[in-house]
């Protein structure tokens, strides 16, 4: 089996793919952590400025934003 890798950096800010079955803050998310690839999808630590907590997403459940170089 190959480890996957992560697709996204910490740092990085990210949009989280619409559903009805999750309520989430609009805007945009921080990656603020890998969590190891335990399984076969990379999956994040994320952080709104609107809400207090963090959260855990998969990959395959967040939007890459353009990078806005200064």
């Amino acid at each position: 089996m190959t480890e996957r890798q992560h697709r996204f950096r910490i740092g990085q800010m990210v949009e989280i793919l619409p559903t009805t079955l999750r309520a989430a803050a609009n805007g945009t998310y921080e990656i603020v952590r890998l969590v190891p690839c335990d399984s076969r999808v990379p999956t994040y630590r994320l952080k709104s400025k609107n809400e207090k907590f963090e959260r855990v997403l998969a990959e395959h459940e967040l939007i890459a934003l353009p990078d806005i170089a200064s």
